[in-house]
């Protein structure tokens, strides 16, 4: 009895010494996932609590996003975003390192080596990419944010220039474009000036300065800085909006006569590559399978399949945002 007591000890012992090691890693692992589900937590702070201390010696590489992140108008810091770009693409890199071989030896019976390395770089791929399109979307937001700005500001210039010569003061005017529901990107941005000035106890040309350093457009900060160069020299207000809102509007003119230009050409390129194009090597590849050409990783039907199934949703994708990019917002 005594023998079975100490194997019964011994065999117990192990589980009682990794208990305290390993429970409150578990307790927190499993706070996370409560706190992330239930909505306390969003992704990027999850990401920052785990990675965030050891990624200073990378944040010089990120210098340029610091800016990009500041003018696109996202409410993250730094910091945080980098380590949620970090983040998410070494799980994607792991994933995709994964679910590559996995899918290659299940469905096409090749060699584990051979799997391992189209995994390999298909990881290193997908975490490029991945990396790539983090890094890229505060310049999409600070674009986007850019072009409703100016789209804008010939109907914007005009309805400050009639509460100019309705007397109205300066801050009142920003207070109405923040009280307004259209447009809805200069009203976001009027709200940010009332902000500096009521709760933040600035005055109306330091919340002016701060937005003209803020904002992603050029336009919008000229108009901004002239508003306060008028004001200061005692100006006529109502003149200088009325000016602007012309220049603003025949800018608007010749914006949508370039994208008219460049639609025309956009869509000869769409009906060239992805519709004339992928027929001509959907039928080709067709050809190819019935009379048994092409082994492998050059199967005909495997490259039919990529091509239906990847390359044409690509290539549609692409050209979606392309137009996105270069179509004016109003």
């Amino acid at each position: 009895m005594a023998k079975k007591k100490n194997v019964k000890r011994a065999s117990t012992h192990p589980k009682k010494a990794s208990r305290p090691i390993l429970s409150p890693i578990l307790r927190r692992f499993h706070h996370w996932a409560e706190e992330i589900q239930l909505g306390r937590k969003k992704p990027y702070v999850f990401a920052y609590h785990i990675i965030g201390e050891r990624i200073t010696r990378f944040l010089p590489f990120f210098k340029d996003l610091s800016v990009n992140l500041r003018k696109s108008g996202i409410k993250i810091s730094f910091k945080a975003y980098v380590s949620f770009t970090i983040f998410m693409s070494m799980l994607v890199s792991v994933s995709i390192m994964i679910l590559i071989p996995t899918i290659l030896i299940v469905t096409l019976g090749l060699p584990f080596l051979s799997s391992f390395i189209f995994g390999l770089g298909g990881s290193l791929f997908a975490g490029g990419i991945t990396m790539t399109i983090f890094y890229a979307y505060p310049i999409y937001r600070a674009d986007n944010l850019k072009r409703n700005l100016e789209s804008d500001l010939s109907f914007t210039t005009g309805y400050m220039a009639i509460l100019a010569g309705a007397g109205v003061p300066p801050d009142r005017i920003f207070r109405s474009l923040a009280e307004l529901n259209a447009p809805p990107a200069v009203a976001d941005e009027a709200k940010n000036i009332v902000r500096d000035v009521e709760l933040f106890g600035a005055d109306i040309f330091s919340a002016l300065e701060s937005s003209s350093d803020r904002v992603p457009s050029e336009r919008f900060k000229e108009l901004l800085e002239g508003f306060i160069a008028t004001v200061h020299s005692g100006g006529g207000l109502t003149k200088y909006l009325r000016d602007r809102s012309g220049q603003y509007m025949k800018l608007k003119r010749i914006a949508l006569q370039r994208f008219s230009d460049a639609l025309a050409i956009l869509a000869e390129f769409y009906v060239t590559m992805l519709v004339a194009g992928s027929l001509i090597l959907v039928v080709m590849l067709a050809v190819m399978a019935i009379l048994g050409g092409g082994t492998g990783l050059f199967d005909p039907r495997l490259l039919l399949y990529l091509l239906a199934y990847i390359g044409i949703p690509i290539g549609s994708v692409v050209f979606l945002i392309i137009l996105d990019i270069i179509s004016p917002r109003r």
